[in-house]
C-alpha cells in the first residue's frame, strides 16, 4: 500500500550528521517554532547497486514553489493528487530525468560524493537565518519517552523516505504510490533561490502504473498487441528505445501567452532521432492531466507545432506539459512558471 503519512516539513536545518556505517544517511536535525525533528536521507541503496541515483538543481524551478512559500513551519500531511504540493518524479515534470547519475556516499577528497553535493546546501542554509529546509517523504513519530539515536532530543521524531517512492522492487514494492515522492527542497530568500535534491534508487524504473505506483510490466497472457512493454531504466547518453523511450520526442518550445484573440497557444515538438515517428496514438498532457490526442509525422530531426485544442490550456499563472507514447509511458516533460508566462506573444523554450 502506499506511504500512510505522506507530507512535507518545513523548518530551520540547526545541524546535520553525514551518513556513513552499513545502511548510511545523511541526518538533519530540523526545528520549527516547537518542535524538534529528524530527516534521514539515504545516501546508499539497501539492494544492489548500492550507489543512489542523484540530482541537485541549483536553481529549482516549478509553479508549485509559490505553494511551499505560503506553508506555515511545521509538519504538513499533503494528498497524493496532482493539483497540490505532492511530488511525482514522473507526472510533476519536476526535471530531466536524463540528468540523474548514481554516485558513491563516501569517497577520499573533496566534493565528490553524495555525502559532500547534500551537504553544501544544508550547511548553506544552516548558516542562513532566513533559509528554509522542505523535508518530503513519511512521517514517523514521535516516539514516546524516547530519545531520538542521532540528535538526543526528545521525543524521537522526524522524516524519512526522502526518495522516489514508487517502482519499487522485492518486499519495498509495497511502499509504492503516486504522488508521494520524496525530496529536499532549500529556499533562499535572500537571493530568491531555491535548492532542490532528488534520489532514486538504480532499482527503480522511470515508468509506473499510473493508479498503483508499480513498475510497467508485460500482461501474463493475451495476443501480443495487448501485452505491452517493460519499461525499462535508460542509461543517460543512450539512444531512446521502446522500452526506455525517453527523449525520443523533445518538447523544445510553448506559447502560452499568445497575443491573438482567441488565443491560439501552441507547443513545439523535436523528434530527436533518426527515424521518422508517427503521433497516431500519442497524447499531450496539460497542467491539469487533460489530455490531447496528437496525430502527423515528425521526420527524423524535424520539428512541429501543435495547436491546442480545449480542454488543454496553458495557464499564464504556471503549468507543465507532457508527452506520452502509445504505450502511455512519459516520453518527456515540461514546466514553465508565471514569470516565463509574462511576455505576451513570447514563446517558452525549453
Amino acid at each position: 500500500m502506499p506511504l500512510t503519512k505522506y507530507g512535507v516539513l518545513k523548518g530551520r536545518p540547526i545541524n546535520r550528521v553525514l551518513g556513513s556505517g552499513a545502511n548510511p544517511h545523511y541526518q538533519v536535525h530540523v526545528i520549527d517554532e516547537t518542535t524538534d525533528y529528524r530527516i534521514a536521507v539515504n545516501v546508499a541503496s539497501a539492494l544492489e547497486p548500492s550507489e543512489v541515483e542523484y540530482l541537485i538543481e541549483s536553481h529549482f524551478q516549478h509553479p508549485f514553489l509559490p505553494q511551499c512559500a505560503a506553508l506555515d513551519e511545521g509538519w504538513h500531511r499533503l494528498a497524493s493528487a496532482p493539483g497540490g504540493p505532492a511530488l511525482d518524479f514522473i507526472r510533476s515534470n519536476l526535471f530531466d530525468p536524463r540528468k540523474m547519475v548514481p554516485l558513491p556516499f563516501n569517497v577520499p577528497g573533496p566534493d565528490n560524493d553524495l555525502n559532500e553535493k547534500i551537504d553544501h546546501y544544508v550547511q548553506r542554509a544552516m548558516a542562513d537565518e532566513d533559509a528554509m529546509l522542505y523535508a518530503f517523504g513519511e512521517r514517523w513519530g514521535p516516539e514516546d519517552r524516547k530519545k531520538d539515536k542521532i540528535f538526543g532530543f526528545l521525543p524521537g521524531n522526524g522524516v524519512h523516505d526522502i526518495h522516489m517512492n514508487q517502482a519499487n522492487v522485492g518486499r519495498f514494492t509495497t511502499d509504492d504510490g503516486v504522488y508521494q515522492d520524496g525530496a529536499l527542497l532549500l529556499h533562499f530568500p535572500g537571493q530568491d533561490q531555491w535548492v532542490g535534491v532528488f534520489l532514486k534508487f538504480q532499482s527503480q524504473t522511470w515508468h509506473t502504473d499510473d493508479e498503483t505506483g508499480h513498475q510497467i510490466r508485460p500482461a501474463v497472457s493475451g495476443p501480443p498487441s495487448d501485452r505491452g512493454i517493460i519499461a525499462r531504466p535508460f542509461t543517460p547518453g543512450t539512444p531512446p528505445t521502446p522500452e526506455a523511450p525517453d527523449g525520443a520526442v523533445r518538447i523544445v518550445a510553448a506559447l502560452a501567452n499568445p497575443v491573438l484573440s482567441p488565443e491560439v497557444e501552441t507547443v513545439t515538438l523535436l523528434n530527436t532521432t533518426s527515424a521518422a515517428i508517427d503521433l497516431d496514438g500519442w497524447r499531450l498532457l496539460d497542467r491539469d492531466k487533460h489530455p490531447m490526442a496528437l496525430s502527423g509525422t515528425i521526420e527524423a530531426g524535424d520539428t512541429l507545432r501543435c495547436t491546442l485544442t480545449v480542454p488543454v490550456v496553458l495557464p499564464n499563472t504556471g503549468g507543465q506539459i507532457t508527452v506520452l507514447n502509445p504505450d502511455g509511458l512519459r516520453v518527456d516533460g515540461v514546466t514553465y512558471t508565471k514569470v516565463q508566462a509574462s511576455q505576451p506573444g513570447f514563446s517558452i523554450t525549453f
